[in-house]
């Protein structure tokens, strides 16, 4: 007799797809999706609509880019993105490949290979009903546009499971969310030789405010500017300056108390002036949001058979952020195993791919089933 324990059902059979998940895998890799090119997001949400209408059966509501398969009101709501940061023309020098239990590619771990577990996953499923999913194809750039589809998914949800990708197999249980600003000043030019003294310099001014802003960061707080612009030719007095800030932060006090600093920032230099533009773009994922969520994704884990799960909080933002802040218990991270994410080389893990659908689909089977969730 044999001490193993039976292999869960789901599990085993997407180990058995996998030859055909990796597939799905390499033709979504082989479009390429940065969102700064139209015509290439465009053919991505074909590649991804045919994915999709194959495994669900069904096909999406289209919204450019953007899709949506609905399977009556939502009570899971899955999302992910096909759009990559990698430019047209990457393809060319660094084309999909598999080699032993890796992948690599352009896209492939952020978030195509997340596409791929999504579907399947939610082909082992008796029913679909309840179960929403968004795909988009701007969250590299902050969803602007399809942040009002996720909304509007989200509604009555009673989980947001979001399909990102994870380093190390850890499941992202809190995001820093993010505000950005823009501080514009305005000074008055001059010829720099012939009477610099009756110019007032927007770049010395810039310079003074830079060293402000940078030093509101606090602990996990972070205020970083970014990019700089100011001046016009190199023997005039900047009449003008600006730069960019990104502000990070785990908690909406923290957002602000950087807030009311920023508004507050006033002029060094006599007759510069300050403004400032901006606020929260996109609000944090608290651990509160997730904590719930975690302890499933934990608990079905063990009943699958898999490794114990990890939680981590990170600094960088997804569309989790949005639908924490619609009131969505929300988990992230869900998506392959893998790492160099926006890096030459990102790879993914082809095993993982089959145990990561197969927690997926017994999470978003759990939420369904269990009334306590209602």
């Amino acid at each position: 007799m044999s001490d193993l324990a039976p292999v869960d059902p789901t599990l085993a059979a997407l180990r058995t797809r996998l030859p055909r998940l990796v597939e799905d895998l390499a033709e979504l890799v082989a479009v390429e999706s940065p969102f700064e090119t139209p015509r290439a997001t465009a053919a991505s949400a074909d590649a991804v609509t045919a994915l999709g209408s194959r495994l669900l059966g069904s096909a999406p509501e289209r919204h450019g880019a953007h899709l949506v398969w609905s399977h009556g009101p939502t009570r899971v709501l899955l999302v992910g993105h096909h759009d990559t940061v990698w430019p047209v023309g990457t393809l060319a020098r660094w084309p999909f490949q598999v080699d032993g239990d890796r992948a690599t590619g352009p896209g492939c771990f952020d978030m195509k290979a997340g596409l791929v577990q999504l579907f399947h996953a939610l082909t082992t499923l008796p029913s679909l009903d309840g179960v929403t999913v968004v795909v988009n194809g701007d969250e590299e750039v902050g969803s602007p546009d399809s942040r009002v589809l996720i909304e509007r998914a989200a509604r009555g949800a009673r989980a947001a499971l979001i399909c990102e990708p994870s380093a190390d197999g850890a499941l992202k249980t809190a995001r820093k969310g993010i505000a950005r600003y823009r501080l514009e000043i305005a000074g008055r030019a001059a010829h720099a030789g012939l009477d610099p003294g009756r110019g007032v310099n927007a770049g010395v001014e810039l310079a003074h405010q830079i060293l402000a802003v940078a030093g509101l960061g606090d602990g996990d707080t972070t205020v970083t500017p970014t990019v700089l612009s100011g001046g016009s030719t190199d023997n005039t007095v900047p009449a003008a300056a600006g730069v960019a800030v990104d502000v990070r932060a785990f908690h909406q006090a923290e957002f602000e108390r950087v807030d009311r600093a920023m508004q507050g920032l006033r002029p060094v230099l006599a007759g510069s002036r300050v403004t400032v533009h901006g606020g929260v773009h996109r609000p944090a994922l608290p651990p509160t949001a997730s904590a719930r969520l975690y302890g499933l994704a934990r608990t079905v884990a063990a009943e699958l058979g898999l490794a114990p799960l990890a939680g981590v909080a990170v600094g960088g933002a997804s569309d989790g952020n949005l639908t924490a802040g619609y009131g969505i218990p929300t988990l992230d991270g869900l998506g392959p195993v893998g790492g160099n994410a926006h890096a030459e080389g990102e790879w993914v893990d082809l095993p993982a791919m089959a145990e990561r659908a197969a927690l997926l689909a017994a999470l978003v089977d759990r939420v369904l089933r269990t009334r306590a969730w209602a």
